[in-house]
């Protein structure tokens, strides 16, 4: 586990880090949501989410910091999960996000699979999607996120007990024939406060652009609820 652990900070600080003497662009601001659970059986599970966007700093190439309160977006989703193994899911559903200006729909499918390792939970997730939106060419994604999470406590995570989770994400897209990479950390520290409710505060940092060389830093200030009902 400490060697896992390791291997990921130091993966963080090197993303952290890069270009920090090239021409780059910067963003920082929060990144709030609310989930929302329901089981309906023993196969069949559905979870609406609300998150929003709001920009604190954007910073361009060459420019000075723009540090400023900007609200972007909200994203309202619901998606369907039907389990299809002991601890495998199979996902769809629908993403709409509304900007100040324009709406954008998107599409969603993926596949998850949850081992319990040790005294930790490994979490791989497949994913593609499409975005539509009348004002720019559609963008096709596939992506892999691969989790970790593990109690502060003890082994097990419990009611009333700190959890740790670590996220790393590689995204890939294609918009209008122009293919781009964004890679994510995710480090978040949770609270497990019932089995039922829970909460997770941390850092989603983002990199992308880099293969155009015009890389874009985010960090954005994540605060997320979980609810079952």
């Amino acid at each position: 586990m400490s060697t896992n652990l390791i291997i990921f900070l130091s993966a963080l600080l090197v993303l952290f880090t890069n270009d920090i003497k090239s021409q780059s662009q910067r963003r920082i601001g929060t990144l709030p949501s609310i989930n929302v659970n329901k089981k309906l059986n023993d196969a069949w599970e559905l979870n609406f989410k609300i998150e929003s966007r709001q920009f604190l700093l954007q910073e361009e190439a060459g420019e000075d910091d723009d540090l400023q309160f900007k609200y972007a977006l909200t994203d309202f989703s619901i998606l369907s999960a039907r389990k299809v193994g002991l601890n495998s899911k199979i996902i769809g559903g629908y993403l709409i996000r509304i900007e100040p200006d324009e709406a954008a729909h998107r599409f969603i499918q993926q596949f998850t699979l949850v081992q319990k390792i040790r005294n930790y939970r490994l979490a791989h997730r497949l994913a593609m999607d499409q975005t539509i939106n009348k004002d720019e060419p559609s963008e096709f994604r596939f992506r892999y996120r691969i989790g970790m999470e593990f109690s502060l406590n003890g082994e097990t995570i419990n009611n009333k007990e700190f959890y740790l989770k670590l996220n790393n994400e590689y995204l890939n897209s294609i918009q209008e024939a122009v293919y781009d990479l964004e890679v994510r950390m995710i480090p978040l520290i949770g609270y497990n406060i019932t089995d039922t409710n829970k909460l997770e505060f941390g850092i989603d940092y983002r990199i992308d652009s880099f293969i155009q060389k015009n890389t874009r830093n985010t960090f954005w200030i994540n605060i997320n609820w979980y609810l079952r009902i």
